[in-house]
């Protein structure tokens, strides 16, 4: 008697696990069903908040349900970060992952967060790369000229940066330890200060991304050094790489990607990430996101939560040398 309680126990349990899995599976199936809430951590205008927006229309078309961009700023992305923790597990509110959320496990002390431990990566969509700048009246033209000028004088060239710990600031620090030179960091508080003061000349250099600096490049008031980048820029193609220019393995982009909490039922994930992949081959698409300066993706989850491991770590060792904090 007790041998068939337990028989029908473990198989009343199996036929609850089916049917819960078999829910689950059903609601991923017909997913979405409402809005979904896409939370970016930037100020609309920026390149982010436009690929984004570019990224939203588009799946919002395949799905058949309104993708609604919803923009939190502030604190590095962590106030987005945080909204979105907060929310259910049911891929209806998803969150856009940059670089921020590999520096930001590093930088900030007290951290209410881990990335890989409460989101899980759906797919790398784009990554525009970083771009070393000057003052065009400047006559710094190289990267060479940038080395011997800071070893004449030390730590009397600057660099700027959109604030502490922040891609822009990172990218200078492992420049200046690449390149065993002493250039002293200056943080501002957003890109059009910055911008503003090198035009200015009272700052010698910054790392910007292209679609923040190609309108002022264009333009003729800042002039490009080198591309952090494996291959040089469509949009600047006389422009080398830091590579090509003797500064070994550097590498730098600002790249955007769609996060969703963790528990998030992995057909949901697997729906976003194939209907996304599609999107990024529209000609359309890889045109739009290419004027802003950036490069389509696209991937597995697998592979975007491989490369966000690799990043976390790598931009760990910078801040740890750098002594970088917040």
């Amino acid at each position: 008697m007790h041998k068939i309680l337990i028989k029908l126990t473990l198989a009343g349990l199996a036929v609850l696990s089916n049917f819960a899995a078999g829910a689950a599976e059903s609601a991923a199936d017909s997913y979405p069903t409402h809005p979904i809430k896409f939370v970016v951590g930037y100020p609309p205008g920026g390149a982010s908040d436009i690929v984004s927006r570019l990224v939203a229309a588009d799946l919002q078309r395949r799905l058949g349900q309104p993708v609604v961009v919803e923009n939190r700023p502030g604190a590095g992305g962590n106030i987005a970060t945080e909204a979105v923790l907060r929310e259910k597990a049911d891929g209806y509110t998803i969150l856009l992952g940059t670089i921020a959320h590999a520096t930001n496990m590093s930088v900030y002390k007290n951290l209410k967060y881990d990335t890989l431990r409460d989101f899980k990566p759906v797919i790398e969509f784009s990554a525009a790369p970083s771009v070393l700048v000057v003052n065009a009246k400047s006559p710094i033209k190289t990267v060479d000229d940038i080395v011997k000028k800071a070893r004449e004088k030390p730590n009397e060239m600057t660099f700027g940066s959109t604030g502490v710990g922040g891609s822009p600031h990172l990218a200078g620090e492992l420049f200046r330890m690449k390149t065993n030179i002493d250039i002293r960091h200056v943080p501002y508080k957003g890109a059009g200060p910055v911008l503003n003061d090198l035009m200015g000349g009272f700052i010698d250099m910054s790392f910007m991304t292209i679609p923040g600096a190609i309108s002022q490049i264009q333009a003729g008031a800042l002039r490009p050094i080198a591309i952090a980048s494996d291959r040089r820029s469509a949009l600047l193609p006389a422009t080398p790489t830091l590579v090509e220019s003797g500064v070994k393995d550097f590498l730098v982009s600002s790249w955007n990607g769609l996060m969703v909490r963790k528990d998030t039922p992995p057909a949901v994930v697997e729906k976003l990430n194939r209907e996304i992949n599609e999107i990024l081959k529209e000609p359309k698409l890889i045109k739009q996101i290419e004027i802003e300066g950036s490069a389509p993706v696209g991937g597995t989850s697998e592979d975007f939560e491989k490369f966000i491991q690799s990043e976390i770590m790598r931009w760990a060792e910078v801040v740890k040398q750098a002594n970088v904090t917040l």
